[in-house]
Formats: structure tokens, sequence, C-alpha cells
């Protein structure tokens, strides 16, 4: 028998009889055995076995003031069965009666006085091999444990970045489905837009000269009105929109940007609150920043809705905290802190969803949903804390850039001469107003019905530039430019389309066509445009 069992064991010797405890613990050395322990005191055992922690007990049975079997009783009273060591019995009787009651009391094998060193050996490596067998499986199984519940943390844990990210896609997805629909309704509102602006700016040079001051204001009013609507309609594609390919990007800094929305922000949170009975301060915390690269007006646009925000929750009054900040990652963050009336974390989760609001009936839902749009095509990030009853924290990280602001192109807002212009909508008053406004430019013009007379007229009779819209039966605006281009490869096409903001948006630049332009159209950006077209078209020739 290899020596190494009995070396490594620990090892309790209980027997009244020193000469056999001496025995015992002779056989013991001879294989090497190291930690070994004994007394002829029964009572002691079980302090021996707690303090110890014994790989094997050898037990006499008949000991004075308490037997064998007592000692086991007391045992399996104090230790789990899981944890009891083996017990190896020394006894002369042999009886079949003393084996049963050994059994019972829990003994796991015998030793016959007077004891022989092999069956000692022997005995003692059988049970020994039992004993660390259920200790090497004893830690095996707790390093499985370990592991298994490292890896179930694990799977927690993706789970939890996996419903993160699902809920993050889930809220893309529902902002880009509503920038679809919002496309539609905007291209049959935008035609609808391009009459009322159209004619009111070629009424206006009439009006300025024949007209009352009552009736020029009412049409300027109504001038004014259009204006304003093209820019409600363009903001319905800012819930969700990518950055634009050629959409300018500046360096800005975000404290003037927050100073300025303070300011632009006054007339609510200091007038309109005092006016209410309620005392609302705003404080600054600006410190010095990098620049980021970014569109101003969008910026300020973040700021002013997230102070309205601010303001709206706090009908008692209390404080607005706006700070600036560098973040990690070469990232600058500003923040916005209110003392209002907080939300829950259900309210906190859905709060950037268009038109999920706590206001009631006051609110509409749509400006966080604007400012989650604009902070997404900046490269930037939102975090939100709030706690209900305590207040809300906003803050907004965006790339930091050492970007030189240049300075781009320089568009004439005169055109240098007049040009023969046909003009394509498959919407006759449209056609007609734009077409109307070139001549109010000095240009001469033709127009078309749809693509196919067009190319009619083209052919027939070339003009220099072609204006067409997109949306058209037979043959699109798209088809038209492509074949203009087959026939005449200099001849400008722009593209004037209710769907303008959605092809910029994509990045969406149609074979044959020089420049696509948004409905509705003022006269101003018309002649750039044309300029801008026929410059081209010029350097190309020359």
């Amino acid at each position: 028998m290899p020596k190494s069992l009995l070396s490594k064991a620990r090892v309790l010797i209980v027997d009244d009889e020193p000469s056999n405890v001496r025995l015992l613990e002779r056989i013991l050395e001879v294989f090497e055995t190291k930690a070994i322990r004994s007394t002829t005191h029964a009572r002691e055992t079980l302090p021996l076995v707690l303090e110890f922690q014994p790989d094997i007990i050898l037990l006499d049975l008949n000991m004075p003031h308490m037997n064998g079997y007592e000692v086991m009783a007391r045992l399996n009273d104090a230790i789990p069965a899981e944890e009891r060591v083996p017990v190896l019995v020394l006894t002369a009787d042999i009886t079949p009666e003393s084996k049963r009651r050994a059994l019972t009391a829990g003994a796991k094998d015998f030793l016959t006085k007077p004891l022989d060193h092999s069956e000692v050996a022997l005995r003692m490596k059988n049970l020994l091999e039992n004993r660390f067998l259920q200790l090497e499986l004893r830690n095996q199984n707790g390093q499985l444990e370990d592991l298994v519940q490292e890896r179930t943390r694990q799977v927690e844990a993706t789970l939890q970045e996996l419903r993160a990210t699902q809920d993050a896609v889930v809220k893309q997805e529902r902002l880009r489905a509503l920038g679809m629909m919002a496309g539609g309704i905007a291209h049959d509102f935008n035609n609808a837009l391009t009459m009322i602006l159209g004619y009111g700016e070629l009424l206006q040079p009439w009006m300025q000269a024949t007209a009352s001051n009552k009736e020029l204001t009412y049409l300027r009013n109504i001038v004014a009105a259009a204006q304003d609507a093209t820019h409600i309609v363009s903001r319905l594609r800012e819930f969700y929109r990518p950055a634009e390919n050629n959409e300018v990007r500046e360096p800005v800094d975000i404290n003037a940007i927050v100073e300025q929305a303070v300011s632009l922000t006054t007339p609510k949170w200091k007038g309109r609150s005092r006016a209410d009975g309620i005392q609302i301060s705003v404080i600054t915390e600006l410190h010095e920043v990098p620049a980021i690269a970014g569109n101003a007006p969008e910026l300020r646009e973040v700021l002013t809705n997230l102070i309205f925000n601010a303001v709206d929750a706090m009908p008692e009054g209390g404080a607005i905290i706006l700070s600036t900040a560098c973040a990690a990652g070469d990232r600058v963050a500003f923040a916005i802190s209110d003392t209002g009336i907080g939300m829950t974390d259900d309210e906190r989760k859905r709060c950037l969803e268009p038109f999920f609001t706590t206001k009631g009936e006051q609110g509409t839902g749509l400006g966080l949903s604007v400012v989650y749009g604009i902070v997404q095509r900046h490269g930037g990030s939102i975090e939100i804390t709030s706690q209900k009853g305590h207040g809300t924290t906003f803050t907004v990280t965006f790339p930091a850039t050492t970007a030189v602001a240049t300075a781009g192109p320089q568009i004439m807002d005169t055109v240098e001469r007049a040009f023969r212009i046909l003009v394509v909508d498959d919407q006759e008053v449209i056609c007609e107003l734009i077409a109307e406004c070139l001549k109010g430019e000095g240009h001469s013009t033709s127009i078309a019905a749809d693509g196919r007379q067009a190319l009619a007229l083209f052919r027939a009779s070339p003009v220099e530039l072609v204006i067409t819209d997109q949306s058209m039966p037979g043959m699109n605006g798209s088809q038209l430019a492509g074949a203009i281009k087959a026939h005449s490869p200099d001849t400008p096409v722009i593209l004037l389309t209710g769907f303008g903001e959605e092809m910029h948006a994509a990045g969406e630049l149609p074979a044959g066509v020089d420049l696509v332009l948004g409905k509705p159209v003022s006269t101003a950006n018309l002649r750039r445009a044309i300029q801008q077209v026929t410059s081209k078209a010029v350097a190309r020739a020359a």
C-alpha cells in the first residue's frame, strides 16, 4: 500500500489502554503519518474532533465512563451527516450483536484485538480512500457551484444588457416609424404651403404699391405664418433623423449656448413664474470646456426645451442649475437639474418617447423627442436621473472637437442674368406659381404637367434650366432628369419636391439631378438655388 495515503491523513486514536494507543502510533509512524492525536479518556473525543478535524477515528468500544457506542452517538448529534468522518472500531468482541450495534451507531469497519499491523493499514486505507474521494468530490462540487453562480451572474448581466439594447432598438424603430409617417404628412402639407407662401410673396410687391397698411400687414402675417409652418413641418422629422452628409457642423462654445438659452427663456422662468406668484431661480455653473462640433440653433433648441421642461416640473417654484464640465473620453457634458416633482422609474424610462407626457392636456409629449433626435445626430448621449418628489437631472454629453471654423462657399443673393427655364409639376397651380415667381425674377418660362410632356418640350426647344417635381405619373422627376442629361449633359436640373428634407437626410441625389430643393420654397431660396446650379454649369463649360 502506498505510504502517501496514510502519510497525509489526520488520525485520532481513542482507547483507554495506553499500550494500544502506543502500538497504533508506531504502526502509523511506519507509514509516515505526521498528524496523529490520541486520548485515553472517551469524554474528550468530541472536543478533539471539533478542534483537530481528523480524517479517520480509531475508536475502542469498551471504555470506562463512556463506551464507544455512546461516543458515536454524541458525535452523530453534534456533527451533520455529510461532515462526519469514518470510524474504525477497535474491539475484542466479535459477536454478531456487537457488530450490529456498532454499525447502527455509525462505525464503518472493525479491527479485532490483538491488532495486526497489516490489517490495521489495509482497513485504514480502504476507509481513507473513500474519505479523500468524498472530500475531492465536495471540493469539485463547491468549485462547480461557484462556477455556476459566476456563469449565472454573467448570464443575468448579459440579459440586462440585451434588454437595454432591445429597449433602445425598439425606441429607435418607433421613432423611425414616426419619422416615415411624418414624411408622408409633410409632403402633402408642403405642397399646400408652397401655394400659400408663393402667392403671398407674389402679392407683396403689388400690395406694397396699392394696398393700405392694414391690408399689407394682413398679407405679411399670412407669409410669416406660412414660413413658420414650414419650420413646424420640418420638425416632424426631428423625432428620428440621422445626421445628413452635408449637414453643417461648426465648432460651438457650449457655454455660450447655455447663456443664450437662459436669456431666451427668461420670459417663461422669470416673468411668467412671477406672474403666477412663484419664484424660480436659474443658476449657471460654467467651466472652461473645449468646443463641440454642432449646429448652434439645434443645440439652443435642446437647452430651451430642457429649461421649459424644468419650469413646468416646478409648479411651486424652485431652482434650475445649468452646468458644464469635461467628461471622460474627450467629451463635453452639460447638465440641467431642477428641484421639481421628479419622475418615477417608468416615467424616466419613457420620457423620451414621442407623445409620452406627464403634463396631461397641457403637454404634447414632443419636446423631449426632438431633444433626443438632435442629440443623437450630434453623436451625443443623454443620461437621466430622477426621483419622485426630489427633482430631475438631464446630463447630455457630446464629443469634443479641435476643429477651426471655416467659411463656406458664398452664394450670391441675386441672379446675374435671366435664363430660359422649363417648370414641370403635375399640380397645375404649383406649376403656374413657380413660373410666375421666375417671371418676376426676369426669367422666361415654359411649363409642363408631366415628365413625358416636359421631355417633348425640351427636345423641341431646349432650355437652360429645368425645375421639376419628383412625384408625377408616367415619368417621375428623377427619370426626367436622366432623360434630359442623356440629351443635353450640361443642362442643370433642380428637383423641387415635398420630400426634399427626407432626401437630404438620406443623402440622396438622383442621377441627373444637380440640386434637390424642398417644398415649400421661398423666392429667395429659389433664386439662390438657380445661381448655384447655373454657376456650376458655367464652370463646367469653361
